[in-house]
């Protein structure tokens, strides 16, 4: 398979694999995990069909973006950034809401998600800011300022309907000025003050009644309460078996899990399947679980490490900051989605909307991350390019170098 990456595809062959892998195992799940969604359809097949139609828009999708040289995506990264913007304030008033969320938009019966191509395009302007810090003061501290007016600009849109997304958002972008060099004073101040506002705005909530707030806080008073029922479950013992309609999610999930065991009942054969609200999205890992059993859970895992420590080395090996940075902050954008999610999932965090890379169902979320893995690719096909021409220009320059008779020269 390596042997036909390398010669049909460009770029790193372990993350076409790792890429290829998460795609099989998201049909396999999608079929098991699908089955409330196909009995409500006429065509029972449909949700799948559905499901393997963007994941094959998208690989054909990352395949054409890794044939992109990196330099055409900084330049487009600020467009997008200027179009989600736009979007993400639209997305409030035209939006479609669901379980209280307004967080995208509905186009010929197709969800686009303004939030997943802010990300994207954050992570690009950020990388492409950073690495035009020359080792001077006045650098860092420009585009230091820089990035914090895009983050201001981006990330309170995205707080307001969707705050695990802001906060992750903001988290990979902070780890990328931890990377990239930035100073451990300028980084403390500003965790500290993102801290203070957080512990701020819950202090607010817990003390406002939420019918004198504006109805855009409306989300907030939802995650405090999430937070409340997660704290408060972890304390009362005795009601941890208890299902009510608050932790409904949260008790099927341990279920599902429970009843996986080492290997899990197999692909097919999932029971919680028809119990557990979001078990196509949200809490696909729990399915998964269930029917590969921890091993299986360990591999998918193991399947996003591997994204991470390839875009490590890869990072490691660029001789320039820019594409060095642009992996490692798409890559960790994937990586510690997946991991906010495998945690929601196995009840080790408070339920946020977050769905496992590639795995999950949704159209957008799918798409975004196939452009992630493009961008990935593509970045390893030029530099494996660059490094290739380097080894050769020796060779050539020996082979041309003129031949001097040395009895001529006396």
């Amino acid at each position: 398979m390596e042997n036909f990456l390398k010669k049909y595809l460009k770029g790193n062959a372990t993350i076409w694999i790792v890429f290829i892998l998460l795609c099989l195992v998201s049909i396999l799940e999608m079929y098991s995990a699908s089955s409330t969604l196909a009995f409500k359809s006429s065509n029972t097949a449909m949700p799948l069909l559905r499901h393997a139609g963007f994941l094959l828009f998208g690989v054909i999708l990352a395949f054409l973006v890794h044939l992109i040289p990196y330099k055409y995506i900084r330049l487009l990264a600020y467009l997008g950034l200027f179009l989600s913007f736009i979007l993400l304030i639209l997305v409030y008033y035209k939006g479609q809401s669901a379980n209280d969320a307004t967080r995208w938009f509905e186009i010929g019966g197709l969800q686009f998600q303004p939030s997943e191509l802010a990300k994207l395009s954050v992570i690009i302007v950020v990388a492409d800011f950073m690495s035009r810090i020359k080792n001077e003061a006045a650098d860092e501290k420009k585009y230091f300022r820089y990035i914090l007016i895009v983050l201001s600009a981006i990330c309170p849109l995205i707080l307001f309907e969707n705050f695990s997304t802001a906060m992750l958002l903001f988290g990979v972008v902070f780890l990328m000025m931890f990377i990239g060099g930035i100073s451990i004073k300028k980084l403390g101040l500003l965790l500290l003050s993102i801290t203070l506002f957080v512990l701020g705005g819950y202090a607010m909530i817990k003390t406002v009644p939420e019918e004198s707030m504006p109805k855009i806080f409306d989300r907030a008073y939802t995650w405090s309460a999430r937070i409340d029922r997660y704290t408060e479950e972890k304390k009362q013992e005795e009601n941890k078996y208890v299902i009510t309609d608050e932790n409904r999610q949260v008790q099927h999930g341990r279920i599902a899990i429970a009843r996986g065991g080492m290997l899990g009942v197999m692909p097919g054969n999932s029971v919680e399947r028809d119990y557990l609200p979001q078990a196509y999205s949200d809490f696909i890992y729990a399915i998964i679980v269930e029917e590969m059993g921890l091993v299986g859970g360990v591999i998918i895992i193991l399947f996003y490490l591997v994204l991470l420590y390839r875009a490590g080395r890869i990072a490691v090996k660029s001789e320039t900051v820019f594409p060095a940075l642009l992996v490692i902050g798409l890559s960790l954008m994937i990586v510690l989605q997946a991991f906010v999610s495998m945690a929601v999932a196995t009840s080790l965090g408070p339920v946020t909307g977050q769905p496992l890379p590639l795995i999950s169902r949704g159209g957008t979320s799918i798409i975004i991350t196939c452009i992630y893995f493009g961008i990935i690719l593509g970045v390893t096909r030029q530099l494996k390019g660059e490094q290739h021409v380097e080894e050769e220009i020796p060779e050539e320059q020996e082979r041309n170098f003129p031949v001097v008779d040395l009895n001529e020269l006396s």
